[in-house]
């Protein structure tokens, strides 16, 4: 009997552990938040957009949460039932800071006020004042940052690069299309992401403070998956970076877009859609492909469908966030011909000619497909040209082939360095050390500062190694669109050189270390997560690698197969005497 009743004691007091641990909240909130939002006005969405400020501050600052004493999204969940029903912006506050007394009190910090040197960017905390808030719940918020968490948080830390690496973000897989209370949890977790790990947050044209009441109902309306991917989509455009894109959990995207694609590659060249390329296993086929398709290279197509390219262009291009402009264009160009049904009509030019054809499309695999440039595998980088003047290429270039670079190219009148692709190998130094007769700085960082979430600090200035026997004839450096962070970061690199000239149009505009970033819905996307600059402080973010020589291509070179930035840097190195 006695054995009995400490059994009987024993599970009673395992059960009654079980559901009064955090395990409980994981329970009640798998399946759903629970939260119905409906008829929102300014008044709801003002403070809708309070309580994710409120919610996303104490994520990073309040000692208990930042240390994972609670199981974060779910506590949103907890509050806002009650939240909603806040008759007026009293019990708003009252509520508030009930909720973040049941946190457990802050023990004063005697480090928090600790200064940083070269301080670019400080934290963002003027909400505090703007939202109309009380003064116990502003006094509140004040104490909780003067006495703030420090160091790596259960949330973030940063890598050994400096970058910030989102942790313990549940992706809800099994929710392809979120709730209304999930959906807003994606909005409150991106904007503080943003708000606190953003290194360019002060580059983005909106005011990030008011983007949150904006897409509030965006995200709390949409009817489907679709339109909640949409939604994200168009959040992570509003911070201009390139790295930051939906590359994950996009599959209702993907499926408006479609599945058939078109057997040639296409670029925006003097402004309009030309066929650059064909997707073909063999670029030696490309001649039969002529045949087959019916398109040649230079071609330029007008209508798509009956629809202008023009007008396609402004409807689809806030589905291609991009650093700037020419980065936009350059991933929408090879989708304007992607459809769902298996091929399209259109109108083309052809030597002023204008013509029409149904073009048939493929399923990817059936294709050669590349987004932005051919993947070359096979074969050296690097091969002398006529006139005496290396070349290479950075698209297949390997860490092996830097000595018999320095060896074979040490006498040439010039060499070539191509990036208009993405290295293979990481070069920066091991080849940049090659063109410096002396050290040479090229190039300093941000990065966040983990005591304090929203400020970031410049770094020491970083140099490439100069040597007396570096290479004395002129180097010239080719990139353009697809040039893009890691391309980027060793066109600053080679720039440092004593006789560098780069050539061509401005980069993609995206450098430095990404981030990864979970969202619900298994979405998922990145930003650049340490600031990137020349050691005077120049930005390159959204600016790019800006060329020296200004060079683009025209359809003319695209229809005779001319290299017109390869030509003109010939032109450079052979009239260097």
């Amino acid at each position: 009997m006695k054995r009995s009743y400490f059994i009987l004691l024993f599970f009673i007091s395992v059960i009654s552990i079980v559901f009064s641990s955090p395990i409980r909240a994981e329970v009640d909130f798998v399946k759903g938040s629970q939260i119905s939002l409906e008829k929102l006005d300014k008044e709801k969405i003002k403070n809708l957009a309070l309580l994710g400020k409120v919610w996303g501050f104490l994520k990073y600052h309040h000692p208990r949460v930042a240390k994972g004493g609670y199981v974060w999204d779910y506590e949103l969940f907890k509050i806002l039932p009650k939240y909603l029903q806040a008759s007026n912006k009293s019990a708003r506050d009252e509520l508030l800071l009930s909720w973040i007394s049941s946190l457990g009190q802050i023990k004063l910090c005697k480090k928090c006020n600790k200064k940083t040197n070269n301080v670019l960017l400080k934290p963002d905390h003027s909400w505090f004042n703007n939202q109309n808030i009380s003064p116990l719940l502003r006094e509140k918020l004040e104490y909780i940052y003067q006495n703030r968490y420090q160091g790596q948080n259960y949330y973030v830390r940063t890598t050994k690069e400096g970058n910030p690496k989102f942790t313990n973000e549940n992706l809800y897989k099994n929710m392809p299309y979120p709730d209304a209370g999930f959906r807003l949890l994606t909005l409150y977790r991106y904007w503080n992401m943003i708000q606190y790990y953003f290194p360019y947050r002060h580059l983005i044209n909106k005011d990030w403070n008011s983007v949150i009441d904006e897409y509030i109902p965006v995200f709390v309306s949409a009817k489907n998956e679709l339109e909640y991917e949409v939604a994200a989509l168009q959040l992570i455009g509003d911070v201009h970076d390139t790295h930051a894109n939906l590359w994950g959990g996009k599959n209702a995207i993907e499926d408006w877009k479609g599945k058939y694609y078109p057997p040639v590659h296409t670029k925006f060249v003097e402004g309009k859609l030309v066929v650059t390329d064909f997707y073909t296993f063999d670029i030696e086929e490309n001649s039969k492909m002529v045949a087959k398709v019916g398109l040649k290279t230079g071609d330029v197509i007008t209508e798509i469908d009956g629809l202008l390219v023009e007008k396609l262009v402004s409807k689809r291009l806030q589905y291609y966030p991009a650093s700037n402009y020419s980065t936009k264009l350059r991933d929408l160009a090879p989708e304007l011909l992607r459809s769902k049904e298996n091929s399209v009509t259109i109108k083309y030019v052809r030597d002023g000619e204008v013509k029409s054809k149904k073009l048939s499309l493929y399923e990817k695999d059936k294709l050669d497909f590349y987004r932005l440039y051919r993947k070359k595998t096979n074969g050296k980088s690097y091969k002398l040209l006529d006139g005496n003047i290396g070349y290479v290429t950075l698209n297949n270039i390997k860490q092996r082939e830097i000595r018999g670079i320095k060896r074979d190219f040490r006498n040439t009148k010039g060499i070539i360095i191509d990036i208009r692709n993405y290295p293979s190998a990481f070069v920066p130094f091991s080849l940049g050390e090659f063109f410096t007769n002396n050290l040479t700085p090229f190039v300093t960082f941000t990065t966040p500062n983990m005591d304090n979430p929203g400020e970031f600090s410049f770094t020491k200035t970083l140099q490439i190694s100069g040597k007396k026997s570096s290479y004395q004839g002129k180097l010239v450096v080719l990139v353009n669109e697809v040039t893009q962070s890691q391309a980027e970061y060793t066109s600053m690199a080679f720039r440092a050189g004593s006789n560098t000239t780069i050539i061509g149009s401005k980069t993609a505009a995206a450098d430095g270390n990404v981030s990864q970033i979970h969202l619900p819905g298994n979405l998922k996307t990145m930003i650049s997560g340490i600031g990137v600059y020349y050691p005077d402080g120049t930005e390159t973010q959204r600016v790019g690698i800006v060329p020296d020589i200004e060079i683009h291509p025209t359809i003319d070179g695209i229809k005779t197969g001319k290299d017109e930035l390869l030509n003109k840097a010939i032109e450079l190195i052979s009239l260097n005497q």
